[in-house]
């Protein structure tokens, strides 16, 4: 992902969300470096009335990470509504997972909506385990706020369990 995508990479977070990034979120994380990659694929006929690159590819997704020390933060992960539940989470997970480790990490960390129950799902099927809560995490209507469910997944055991 670079600054050039922005457009489409915010069109679809908007799609996908109450309470959407903003356009500089997304930036700012491009500018401290941090890991941002797309998922785009050729359009099939009935995809062209959905919204396609200037290159004529279109965005099924896209994830922003954060490394630290011996771990990745997962800040984002976004699928575009069209192409949900047909398992592009779950694989942008993989390549996450699999970079995550290239790079010396041994935990994934990330936070989600308490009331994002198909995420969460999604997460404890891929091995993530709930780990904690952040009190007012997320924004909601009316000035209100809503708490944030922490997750890790633990990449040294995964790897072991996939081994086996």
């Amino acid at each position: 992902m670079t600054a050039d995508d922005l457009d489409a990479v915010h069109a679809v977070e908007i799609s996908a969300y109450a309470h959407p990034w903003s356009r500089r979120n997304f930036l700012d994380s491009l500018q401290s470096g941090h890991p941002a990659v797309m998922l785009l694929a050729e359009p099939l006929p009935q995809d062209r009335h959905l919204p396609l690159r200037p290159d004529g590819r279109l965005l099924l997704g896209y994830l922003v990470a954060m490394p630290g020390v011996d771990e990745v933060h997962l800040l984002n992960i976004t699928v575009a509504p069209a192409h949900q539940r047909q398992g592009w989470a779950r694989f942008m997970l993989d390549a996450l997972a699999l970079w995550s480790r290239g790079q010396g990490a041994q935990w994934l960390w990330l936070e989600v909506r308490q009331s994002n129950t198909p995420a969460r799902r999604l997460y404890t099927r891929y091995g993530f385990a709930e780990v904690g809560l952040r009190r007012g995490y997320y924004p909601l209507a009316h000035q209100k706020r809503e708490d944030a469910v922490v997750m890790s997944l633990n990449l040294v055991a995964r790897r072991a369990t996939e081994a086996a």
